[in-house]
């Protein structure tokens, strides 16, 4: 996926308004997917955990930080992801011991070290194979556009910062799908960051928040870095190692889900050694990098901390309540 057009977080202007007709035919395409589906309803709950824009909101981290919750009050999750960015169609379940990120995605290579963890094109048969494998509860990654199967729960993840960019559907703007038809279909918003909460936020939808903490932030502190990234908006990666005090002498962009090949890093270790830096990258692109430079890497991990954990956990017990029934809170 290319990186998203700057134009995107500005007020609409010329350009967003020429691709206003191709908008419109991306939201009336996702409109009678949606009204032609008949979604699947897994008799366990499947609990989903998305966002209405293009690239990154923090969506990843929130979803395995509530795995985390559920998981330690021995709930049997099962992730259940789209493996955007590998060749799999599945359903299969993701060995990080087999699979890399070609085959199976980043992202299910994140989750499969917490949780079993499944890769389904059709998200239907995922949800199928995770069930029949002895799944309690199922983590239903980025799936609020996907209207194949019935969800027990909807949770909408925002950056604060950015809000929902112009506004505008793509390609005139970041949004997968209009606001108003992505808002119906949500329970609750996790807000990540220190910002006001969008004014496109209905005043009656709960919102949670959360703040995204760097893990070893102390490593980077007084270092000067190579900073490299190939995720949703790289600048918050940039922004936040500055934050913890490190050096950046040379930062590089790379497309969303970017594939890296041996000699872009090689270049990167080449270029830290000559000014004594070292070179830090994501935890969901160093899956990415080839296996024998990884040692010359070092990774930023971040961990969601959130404001009201009670908060949570009485918005997460009807799914706590579901994953012993039979399926009667799943709804499309």
């Amino acid at each position: 996926m290319p990186r998203a057009p700057a134009f995107w977080d500005r007020p609409p202007g010329l350009t967003a308004g020429l691709l206003a007709p191709f908008a419109e035919i991306w939201e009336a395409t996702g409109r009678l997917k949606h009204t032609l589906s008949r979604p699947y309803r897994s008799p366990v709950p499947v609990l989903c955990v998305g966002n209405l824009v293009a690239g990154g909101a923090g969506k990843t981290p929130v979803a395995l930080s509530i795995a985390g919750r559920l998981i330690a009050r021995g709930i049997g999750v099962h992730a259940l992801l789209r493996g955007y960015g590998g060749v799999l169609k599945g359903p299969v379940l993701v060995d990080p011991r087999r699979h890399d990120a070609a085959a199976a995605g980043d992202e299910a290579l994140l989750y499969a070290r917490a949780m079993p963890t499944w890769v389904a094109r059709d998200r239907a048969e995922g949800a199928r194979a995770a069930r029949a494998a002895g799944a309690r509860l199922i983590l239903l990654d980025d799936g609020l556009q996907n209207p194949g199967i019935a969800k027990t729960l909807s949770l909408l993840v925002v950056d604060a910062a950015f809000g929902f960019g112009n506004g505008r559907v793509i390609p005139a703007g970041p949004l997968r799908e209009s606001l108003k038809r992505g808002l119906r279909r949500v329970e609750a918003a996790v807000l990540i960051g220190d910002g006001p909460a969008p004014s496109e936020l209905p005043a009656s939808l709960p919102i949670l928040r959360a703040r995204l903490t760097p893990k070893r932030g102390k490593h980077f502190a007084g270092h000067a870095v190579v900073a490299f990234a190939g995720i949703g908006r790289p600048q918050k990666f940039f922004a936040t190692l500055e934050a913890l005090g490190a050096s950046l002498v040379k930062t590089r962009a790379f497309p969303d889900h970017h594939r890296y090949r041996p000699r872009e890093i090689e270049a990167l270790v080449r270029s830290a050694s000559e000014v004594g830096a070292m070179v830090v990258t994501t935890a969901k692109d160093i899956v990415r990098v080839p296996l024998s430079l990884r040692d010359a890497i070092e990774v930023l991990e971040v961990e969601i901390l959130w404001e009201d954990p009670a908060a949570l956990d009485r918005l997460l017990e009807p799914v706590l309540t579901a994953s012993g029934a039979d399926g009667s809170h799943s709804r499309g």
